[in-house]
């Protein structure tokens, strides 16, 4: 244990990872002393003087009068407190006890016990800003330059002379640091395109680059030589292929069917084996979470040495891998039988999904004996996946979700925009993942869990309502699987399909990382976990690391990977939410500078909302584009309409129209 602490402390010099948010969640589940950094320590102690904290057994934890959150929904002097670090109602504000608190700052509250109606409480200490960086940029109104917020337009709380002001143009951004109010860099100017992929990935402080440390370790390591590795199961004979996207460059995956013995290998880049705890890679793939894709480029979450050379499994070459064996039989389409272990595989074949298809549609034949081989077991195979998902859905649900595709220039300007749509490839791969995951989540009860949780009836209620409006007969079923089957197949009649499915996802709760299991109500799975993709997501890291620890009997091992698993769970959820926010934000300022050369011009949408404002999205040769309209005229929810930009806001990345013609 001495050398888990001794790293663990090394860990937690960087705050990089450990930010005050993260503190508190872990303080609220109850904190180890040995996990405390000398940084953290200093609000551990002054916590506990004031009585917020409680310490026995050398573990800390809020004192059950104290909640921490961060305050929401300022209204004449009274607001809410989102509680963090567990689920419960947030927390009433009552006038007079809000202090000096404003909207966004994290704080330590006070529980007012006793009192009736809703739970309230009162601000005792404001700890920081829930939004630790901020975007500001300068303006010039009436003659006179200031500087304000780039969501809000409020001033940005840096104090600049008028000196200072005069020295910037009109339009420079800047990073603000919200705890201090200060001036962290300036990143361009509102006119350059090149300027947005810095303002989306400063907000949440992301970044490209890795400290020297981080790459000195991560090129230390040799190819992998299989002599070294005497313990690992061989499994280089097998002809495994991986099958990704045709710009993949990390290949998280590899499959292979064993038809004879109705067996699945899925292999897995066993990532775990060269991010060790606390070590400088750990810290900087904690802090990440997540790989950030934006259209013309990655922002990876482990150095690229690791996520597209040693770690990724490139064909023709050894790799390590964590692999999942699973029996299945075809009579139930259960698997009967699994283990999951340490190999070694030789991957002989990289595809990406276009070729896969094109052999499924007879357009590509196999070129050498190898190619045959995988040839023979994916035809196969796609009998056995096919007949898994149709085995899914009759519980589980098909959304046709569409993932919008961007292409932008070298200049950073949007050029054209299409659906990506699944195809049998995709629908292959996809349900040889949802085995290993499903086989992965069997093996632990306390862990990391991914939960989706279903709908609760009030958001029920509103889809409902919406779907009535457009004319849609809303029957009632016994379960809600079977409502909402029997609304999918109006929307198909309506061709309507991918825009109610959309509805209903909005409709449902939002998938999270959980130290508990209470199943995946989107996949109807009793227990899902993730797996399967460590080279870009932590918590498929952590998952190997606990499965690893309990087949090799290590309690110890276990025991502290489970020790912040709560907090651990929250601050991923927050990561994920960090990451789509990231690429969603970035694809909204390419649509809005297009839609600034397109002032007065005319295009086919369709009307994406109606309450409690009309939105549309535009469904011309520029697809995707979220447009807030601004005409008057009755539209009901999924019309087909043509809109004219009438204006741009290029800061907040809005784009607003009007109406001009309904229907076709």
């Amino acid at each position: 244990m001495t050398l888990i602490c001794q790293a663990l402390k090394q860990h937690c010099k960087t705050l990089k990872a450990l930010h005050l948010k993260s503190l508190l969640i872990r303080l609220t589940h109850g904190l180890s002393e040995q996990d405390i950094s000398s940084d953290e320590l200093v609000h551990v102690n002054d916590f506990l003087t004031k009585g917020y904290i409680t310490k026995k057994e050398n573990v800390y934890k809020f004192n059950s009068k104290y909640r921490a959150g961060t305050l929401g929904l300022v209204q004449k002097g009274t607001a809410y407190l989102n509680v963090i670090g567990e689920n419960i109602k947030d927390l009433f504000i009552c006038e007079g006890d809000l202090g000096e608190a404003n909207e966004g700052d994290l704080i330590i509250a006070q529980r007012l016990l006793g009192k009736r109606g809703t739970p309230s409480a009162k601000i005792v200490e404001i700890v920081g800003r829930a939004e630790t960086y901020s975007i500001a940029y300068i303006i010039n109104k009436d003659g006179r330059k200031s500087l304000v917020d780039l969501k809000t337009e409020y001033p940005s709380g840096v104090e600049m002379s008028p000196k200072e002001l005069n020295a910037y143009e009109e339009g420079d951004l800047f990073k603000i640091n919200n705890q201090d109010f200060s001036v962290m860099e300036k990143l361009g100017n509102l006119k350059d395109p090149l300027v947005d992929e810095k303002i989306v990935l400063a907000r949440f402080n992301k970044h490209d680059e890795f400290e020297s440390e981080v790459l000195e370790i991560a090129q230390s390591f040799e190819e992998v030589d299989a002599k070294k590795y005497p313990k690992r199961v061989d499994l280089r004979k097998l002809p495994f292929c991986t099958i990704d996207p045709v710009t993949a460059k990390d290949f998280d995956d590899a499959i292979c069917w064993d038809d004879e013995n109705t067996t699945l290998y899925v292999a897995i880049a066993d990532v775990s084996e060269y991010v060790t705890p606390f070590g400088a890679i750990d810290n900087e793939a904690i802090y990440r979470s997540f790989s950030i894709y934006l259209p013309h480029r990655s922002i990876p979450m482990l150095p690229r040495q690791l996520s597209e050379t040693l770690c990724s499994l490139q064909p023709h070459v050894d790799r390590l891998a964590y692999v999942f064996e699973m029996k299945l039989d075809l009579d139930s389409l259960e698997v009967s039988d699994s283990k999951v272990y340490e190999a070694i595989i030789h991957s002989d074949r990289r595809f990406n999904y276009e070729e896969i298809d094109d052999f499924f549609d007879g357009k590509l034949k196999a070129t050498n004996s190898k190619e045959k081989e995988v040839f023979d077991y994916i035809t196969k195979l796609r009998v056995v996946t096919d007949a898994l998902k149709e085995k899914r859905l009759k519980i589980g649900y098909d959304f046709r979700s569409t993932e919008l595709e961007m292409e932008i220039d070298e200049n950073s300007n949007l050029v054209s925009t299409t659906y990506a749509e699944e195809t049998p490839s995709h629908a292959l791969i996809e349900d040889c993942m949802l085995l290993a995951n499903k086989a992965a989540a069997s093996q632990f009860e306390r862990g990391i869990f991914r939960i989706h949780e279903p709908p609760s009836q009030t958001k029920l209620q509103i889809l409902y309502q919406e779907l009535a409006g457009i004319g849609m007969f809303i029957d009632i079923k016994t379960t809600i699987k079977e409502t909402i089957t029997n609304i999918q197949n109006q929307a198909k009649a309506m061709d309507l399909q991918a825009d109610v499915d959309t509805l209903i996802i909005r409709s449902q709760m939002q998938a999270r990382y959980a130290p508990l299991n209470s199943g995946h109500f989107g996949l109807g799975f009793e227990a899902y976990t993730h797996f399967t993709s460590p080279i870009r997501r932590y918590s498929d890291l952590i998952v190997h690391r606990l499965l690893k620890a309990i087949n090799a009997g290590d309690t110890e091992e276990g025991s502290y990977v489970l020790r912040n698993i709560e907090s651990l769970c929250m601050t991923i959820s927050e990561k994920e939410r960090e990451a789509s926010t990231i690429e969603v934000e970035f694809m909204a300022r390419k649509f809005a500078r297009w839609a600034a050369e397109n002032i007065n011009k005319e295009f086919k949408a369709r009307i994406s909302a109606t309450d409690p404002e009309v939105k549309a999205e535009l469904h011309d040769e520029i697809k995707g584009a979220k447009l807030n309209i601004t005409s008057t005229d009755s539209v009901v929810l999924f019309e087909d309409v043509t809109v004219c930009i009438d204006r741009v806001d290029i800061a907040k990345a809005k784009i607003f129209a009007r109406v001009v013609k309904r229907g076709d």
